[in-house]
């Protein structure tokens, strides 16, 4: 165990870093300033890997401080198997955001990226934090760059989509306040773990969780609260799409893992029908809205929102398994944080392959492009190998998550599991019509004849995030070593009834 405060550096280091790229201003090159943060960040990352001990369910690297004694606020930080890949996966990406900048930021480039590290530690707070109020204050502060992004270097449309944005993540996190007042007065703690050990009758115990659900629901997106996600990513930079695809979305993810599940288990197994109603609602129907759409950042943004409804089935398919099935919920569970990790690489790497277009054309609608193969071999071939990873090709990582949830869900109910599996054909459909309209054809637009293919950056990061989806499309093991024990202990809090119950969902 390092004797390091590991946790403290992945918050902090990029935070101040901000700062730092904020007071240079133009007496140094703040991209070479804010590249070297990044860089450190994600080694102090792998070495919190390196040094995490797989056979343990406890939280890890644990750092307390007192930091509002009168409300036994702390300052209290600590990972487990789900907490360390969302980590990494957030230090990683905000490299590639750097990097991706370093010649399509033309003004206020400090501010740029001093907004992206700040939000990088924030992120990471997010993450690490065991404290409730430490969780809340950091889930809300991270609104609060990524407003600034959307705003500042945003598309004409930046104000509806940053005030929409806000608006809708706020509202929902109203609700989530009042639930944690609540569990600190009945605990008379603030602590996550003192949180999860409180016995609830059904009643707070359902009023809880629809104030979660609407809190994270809404950050995942699920439908019907997504609305705000494809205006966001329109008007977002190519930097600010990548880190609420990849990133963001993935708060709202882990959020239900730490929070709902095991602190309010049988409200969410009552519920447990009404989120995987939306979670296929999700699938299924924002499919087919991406199959019409025009815009090619909206139609990444609605496939985001149908490849996230996998994340919250695999969640709560849980509770329609039989309760002696911990082999097919543990499986649920694994595909649900793959599908979340492989989500990052794809999204971010197509967004990434958009802005490249959009570098050059100034513009993302689909009609304006066409035999783009032509003119850029390189970029088209990276492109197809994303979009074949996005349509959950063999090989790939959008494989294997999705995989193992339709796999728990014929344990479920075939109907669920039919609806889930008809994703691949769906987006599979809009998927490839993209690809044929944008990469292959006949050259329509004079400027497509005239495009250049990858310069050295553009290829180097597209090169990275391919062998991310490749590796872990062929070798996910190592992934779900990092997070079995951690499944192990969840499903013995999200089954255990809380309520005098002797099976959970069936309180008396």
């Amino acid at each position: 165990m390092l004797d390091l405060p590991i946790l403290s550096l992945l918050l902090w280091l990029p935070m101040l870093g901000g700062l730092v790229v904020l007071a240079v201003g133009n007496r140094l090159d703040p991209r070479q300033v804010a590249l070297g943060i990044t860089l450190l960040t994600f080694l102090i990352s792998l070495l919190m890997l390196i040094s995490f001990n797989l056979e343990t369910a406890q939280m890890q690297f644990q750092e307390q401080s007192i930091w509002i004694s009168s409300f036994k606020i702390n300052y209290h930080l600590g990972v487990d198997g789900f907490s360390v890949p969302l980590i990494i996966l957030n230090s990683f990406i905000t490299i590639l955001v750097v990097i991706a900048a370093w010649e399509v930021i033309r003004y206020q480039i400090n501010q740029y990226l001093a907004a992206f590290l700040i939000m990088e530690g924030i992120v990471n707070g997010v993450f690490a934090a065991l404290d409730a109020m430490l969780f809340y204050i950091l889930f809300e502060g991270m609104l609060i760059p990524l407003f600034l992004i959307i705003g500042i270097w945003g598309g004409p449309q930046r104000v509806y989509a940053t005030l929409k944005f806000f608006l809708y993540t706020f509202f929902g996190s109203v609700f989530l306040l009042i639930s944690l007042v609540y569990l600190y007065q009945l605990g008379n703690s603030f602590a996550i773990a003192d949180m999860q050990k409180l016995p609830l009758a059904m009643l707070p115990q359902t009023l809880i969780f629809l104030s979660f659900l609407l809190a994270f629901g809404v950050k995942v997106p699920m439908w019907p609260v997504h609305t705000w996600l494809p205006d966001a990513h329109v008007e977002a930079p190519t930097g600010g799409s990548v880190i609420l695809a990849a990133i963001t979305l993935k708060v709202g993810g882990y959020a239900f893992i730490r929070f709902a599940l095991p602190i309010v288990p049988d409200a969410a197994a009552q519920l447990s029908s009404l989120v995987i109603f939306m979670s296929l609602t999700a699938i299924v129907y924002i499919g087919f809205v991406a199959l019409v759409q025009q815009n090619m950042k909206k139609l990444i943004a609605y496939s985001s929102i149908a490849h996230m409804g996998f994340v919250t089935l695999a969640l709560f398919i849980i509770y329609l398994l039989k309760p002696d099935d911990s082999r097919s919920a543990a499986l649920a569970l694994q595909g649900g944080m793959i599908q979340m990790i492989s989500h990052g690489f794809i999204s971010g790497a197509l967004f990434l392959c958009i802005g490249v277009l959009y570098d050059r054309m100034h513009t993302r609608d689909i009609k304006a492009y066409g035999g783009v193969v032509n003119t850029m071999p390189y970029f088209a071939a990276f492109f197809v190998l994303f979009a074949m990873a996005n349509t959950g090709l063999p090989g790939t990582s959008g494989f294997v998550g999705e995989l193992f949830v339709i796999l728990a869900s014929f344990k479920a109910n075939f109907w669920i599991a039919s609806l889930a599996a008809s994703a691949l054909i769906i987006g599979s459909a809009y998927t490839l019509w993209l690809v044929k309209r944008v990469i292959f054809g006949t050259i329509q637009h004079p400027k497509v004849a005239q495009l250049r293919d990858l310069n050295q950056r553009e290829f180097g990061l597209l090169t990275v995030l391919a062998v991310a989806v490749l590796l872990l499309g062929v070798w996910p093991a190592p992934l779900n070593h990092l997070m079995s024990v951690s499944i192990e202990q969840l499903l013995a809090h999200a089954l255990q009834s809380k309520c005098g119950g002797n099976v959970v969902g069936e309180c008396p």
